[in-house]
């Protein structure tokens, strides 16, 4: 039904629309009775933003991803605002509001608990004089390091990624305005580079792995164009923060299509500067089959709207390198679990040269992977501290994978299974016998009587 809709857009006349500096853009406005927007999918604090820049004097449009969501009767996860005025001003305009970011400065607008974007329209990074002011900064690989330059509104759609992602809603007039054929992109299944690729993934080499992460995510096919240049280039990646790659493999991996996006970075050679042990792990069988349980268990609860603990995926991802540092380790004499705690700091310490992976996130690693030789013990006492331990429910989840994959053997999971379900006395009853020596308490060595002291004898 929607690609019929959209079909028709083509046979509207093109309407010239007014840039901020009052210039006509060449553009395709398309309105409400063809793109069909369900309003109501957009959330109370993007509405009202809008509605309060135009207020205000400004114009303010719903931007990028969110106008594709919604172009494809999909719910936005957030929305980002595109306007002209200056982050100061838009400042000025809300109370709860604040100015973030160094690389390209923000407003995080706040309504309850929805925070929404507000950027400023982009100029050119080639100039330092924008329209309303600015600096930009490029790196000799060709990488924008600050571009803080404002622009109109045709040289925002220009700045951005992808046709699709160029196209602005206005909620008040409930138009489209699609500066480069995005809509016509959408309705061929296509994702398109706006400009050069390779002189936009130079710009920002986390491009290459958006364009893998919206081509499996909307099932969009990459235009030859666009893609032909990437394993050419996913050496670029090398020169990005750690912290910005990090936050691109989150939402690529809790994308709800998480196999697909690997599958696609290996394919593409991405993942030797993100992820460089997936080759080692995925040639072996128990590896490619755990990894991929992982995924599709990851991508079976995003889209069912369940949690996903991104500590918890990243200790999946990474386990069977783990694994092999932890056998090497014991090889080498170290006792199982000293051996296993060297083998999570080795393979976190060279993980964080290629992806920092956040701290909070490497602690519930750790632990999930510490947890695991403690489900081997099942006598006396240490089954019911380990089920009263805070990570019990992560760690235990993570046993059922490696059951599952053929890792363990599966009555080990059905074991702690039944052990978590059943009462006091069952569960003493499924105690094994403990056959591990008791250790011998070292008695403390006594401490020497001190001497009483002599009472001086009066005169």
């Amino acid at each position: 039904m929607i690609k019929k809709l959209l079909q028709r857009v083509f046979k509207t006349k093109n309407k010239p629309a007014k840039s901020p500096n009052g210039a006509d853009a060449n553009v395709k406005c398309i309105p409400s009775q063809i793109h069909r927007i369900d309003r109501s999918l957009l959330s109370i604090g993007a509405i009202k933003t809008t509605q309060e820049l135009q207020k205000a004097g400004y114009e303010a449009f719903v931007v990028g991803g969110a106008v594709r969501d919604l172009l494809l009767q999909v719910r936005p996860k957030d929305f980002d605002i595109a306007t002209n005025a200056t982050p100061e001003q838009v400042n000025r305009v809300f109370r709860r509001s604040r100015i973030i970011g160094r690389r390209f400065r923000l407003v995080h607008v706040m309504f309850g608990d929805e925070t929404v974007e507000v950027s400023t329209f982009r100029g050119s990074h080639l100039s330092d004089e924008g329209q309303n002011g600015g600096e930009s900064k490029i790196a000799d690989s060709g990488r924008i390091l600050r571009d803080n330059v404002f622009g109109n509104q045709e040289e925002d759609a220009v700045r951005r990624d992808f046709t699709a992602n160029a196209l602005y809603y206005n909620p008040a007039t409930e138009e489209v305005l699609d500066f480069h054929n995005g809509v016509a992109d959408i309705q061929a299944g296509m994702l398109r580079m706006i400009g050069d690729p390779v002189t936009r993934y130079r710009e920002d080499p986390v491009r290459m792995l958006r364009a893998v992460r919206l081509s499996a995510k909307l099932g969009l096919k990459l235009d030859e164009v666009t893609e032909a240049p990437i394993p050419k280039l996913a050496d670029a990646l090398q020169d990005v923060p750690a912290s910005r790659l990090f936050d691109e493999m989150l939402k690529l991996l809790l994308s709800g299509h998480a196999i697909s996006s690997v599958i696609a970075l290996r394919k593409h050679g991405l993942h030797h500067g993100l992820l460089p042990m997936l080759d080692m792990v995925l040639e072996q069988p128990l590896g490619a089959r755990f990894i991929n349980l992982a995924l599709k268990n990851t991508d079976d609860r995003v889209l069912a709207g369940k949690p996903v603990s991104p500590g918890f995926l990243f200790a999946t991802l990474l386990w069977h390198e783990v694994l092999m540092a932890w056998q090497k380790f014991q090889k080498l004499g170290e006792r199982p679990i000293p051996a296993l705690h060297m083998a999570m700091n080795d393979v976190a310490d060279t993980q964080a040269e290629k992806l920092a992976i956040n701290k909070r996130y490497s602690i519930t690693m750790k632990e999930i992977w510490g947890m695991q030789p403690r489900f081997e013990q099942r006598a006396g006492k240490r089954p019911f501290a380990l089920i009263e331990h805070p990570r019990y429910r992560a760690a235990y989840d993570f046993l059922l994978l490696r059951c599952e994959s053929g890792e363990l053997p599966s009555e080990l999971g059905q074991w702690w299974t039944d052990f978590a379900a059943a009462n006091g006395e069952q569960r003493v009853a499924m105690l094994q016998a403990d056959t591990e020596p008791k250790k011998r308490r070292k008695r403390k060595p006594r401490k020497p009587v001190a001497a009483a002291a002599s009472t001086p004898v009066a005169d």
